[in-house]
């Protein structure tokens, strides 16, 4: 994984130095067609059999999280919905609609997946006009 450097403040200290910091450079987008494409080299089924499997997992997976259901996908890992709100002196004063303030969705890698991750690889990239050491806008 590459990284350019950026200076910027601390948010908790904006009034301190500012320091240089790793930030990760984006090598490119892998397309929906791309990954069904790469998938279906890799076994039977065919570029159109993973675009269908992987479209009817978008459109079910929200179903079961409306419902407040987590959802594993054995190795790659959990799906499951959180939620944060205000907090009320009684129960009886709550109401879901004015306290609730966010849903999030929050995804925990399984295990394969973290382990295939762990041994990752960290390089600056070669400094380019894209790439090259900045510093954070408005500084």
């Amino acid at each position: 994984m590459k990284y350019r450097l950026i200076q910027k403040r601390n948010p908790q200290d904006p009034e301190g130095a500012r320091k240089w910091y790793a930030s990760p450079v984006n090598a490119g987008t892998l397309t929906f067609q791309e990954l069904a494409a790469e998938i279906a080299g890799r076994s039977s089924l065919t570029q159109g059999d993973v675009e269908n499997v992987l479209r009817n997992l978008l459109e079910q997976l929200p179903v079961f999280l409306r419902i407040g259901m987590s959802v594993k996908l054995g190795d790659f890992g959990t799906f499951r919905m959180s939620l944060s709100s205000e907090g009320v002196d009684a129960p009886e004063q709550f109401d879901a609609a004015s306290h609730v303030r966010r849903t999030r969705l929050i995804f925990t890698p399984g295990v394969l997946l973290k382990s295939a991750l762990a041994t990752i690889t960290v390089e600056q990239a070669l400094p380019d006009t894209a790439q090259a050491a900045t510093t954070e806008p408005g500084a």
